[in-house]
C-alpha cells in the first residue's frame, strides 16, 4: 500500500504526479508500437524481437510489474484530481460553461479507465495466454510463436474490433493528455502553446493509425499466417 505521505495532497501535487506517471506511459506505448509494428517485416524479425525480450528474463518482469503499478497509479491519481477538484467547487455552477472544453478533455476519467480494461484484456491474450491458449502455445523454429499468435487472434474480428475500439479511446486520451504533460512541466509557453497541441494531436493520429493498422492488415489478409507452424 501506498503510504499516505506519498500521495500528492494538493491539486499541482496530483497534476504533477499525473504528468510523470503519464510521461513513463507514453513512452512505453511508443516503443511497444515500435516493436509491435515489426511484424510487417516477417515471422522472423517479430519472434527474434519477442525472443530478445524473453531473454531478459526477471528484468521484464520487474519492467511490467513497474508499468502495471505506473497504470495503477496514473488512474488512482486522475480519480484523486477529480475529487480535489470537487471538493474545491463544492456547490455546481447553474449554468455549465463547457464551450471551451473538448470531449477529449471532458472524457479523461472515462476514456482511461476504458484503456486499464483493455489493458488487463490484452495481457490476458497475448502475455499471458489465458484468453487463447491455442494461439499462445504455437512454436515455429523452436521458440515462442508471436507472429502467428497476432496473426490468428486478430483473425478473429471480435477481437480486431475491440482492439481498434480501444486504440480510438487511446487516442482520445492522449488528444487531451499531451499537451496537459507541458503544461504541468511548465514547457507550454504562450508561443508555444498551440504548436504542443498540433504534436499532441499528429502524435495520437499516428499512435492509433500504427496500432490499428496491424488488426486492419490481417483482417484484410495483407499479413497472413506463416506456413510451417
Amino acid at each position: 500500500m501506498i503510504q499516505a505521505g506519498l500521495v500528492p495532497r494538493t491539486t499541482i501535487g496530483t497534476k504533477l504526479a499525473i504528468a510523470t506517471t503519464g510521461l513513463i506511459l507514453l513512452v512505453f506505448v511508443i516503443g511497444h508500437l515500435l516493436g509491435d509494428l515489426q511484424i510487417f517485416l516477417g515471422p522472423d524479425r517479430i519472434n527474434e524481437y519477442a525472443e530478445s525480450l524473453r531473454k531478459l528474463g526477471p528484468l521484464l518482469w520487474i519492467a511490467r510489474a513497474v508499468l502495471v503499478f505506473t497504470l495503477f497509479v496514473h488512474i488512482g491519481l486522475a480519480l484523486r484530481l477529480r475529487q480535489l477538484n470537487a471538493a474545491a467547487r463544492p456547490v455546481p455552477y447553474v449554468i455549465q460553461h463547457t464551450e471551451q472544453a473538448s470531449i477529449a478533455s471532458l472524457s479523461m476519467v472515462w476514456s482511461g479507465l476504458a484503456i486499464f480494461f483493455f489493458v488487463l484484456y490484452h495481457l490476458s491474450h497475448f502475455t499471458f495466454g489465458w484468453t487463447h491458449p491455442e494461439h499462445f502455445a504455437l512454436i515455429r523454429d523452436n521458440r515462442h510463436d508471436v507472429y502467428n499468435m497476432v496473426v490468428r487472434g486478430f483473425q478473429q474480428p471480435t477481437v480486431s474490433v475491440l482492439y481498434i475500439l480501444a486504440m480510438l479511446c487511446l487516442g482520445l486520451h492522449l488528444v487531451h493528455a499531451v499537451p496537459s504533460l507541458f503544461q504541468t512541466l511548465g514547457l507550454n509557453t504562450p508561443g508555444w502553446a498551440r504548436r504542443i497541441q498540433i504534436g499532441g494531436i499528429s502524435l495520437a493520429v499516428l499512435i492509433v493509425l500504427g496500432n490499428c493498422s496491424i488488426p486492419l492488415a490481417i483482417l484484410m489478409g495483407l499479413v497472413k499466417p506463416a506456413t510451417g507452424v
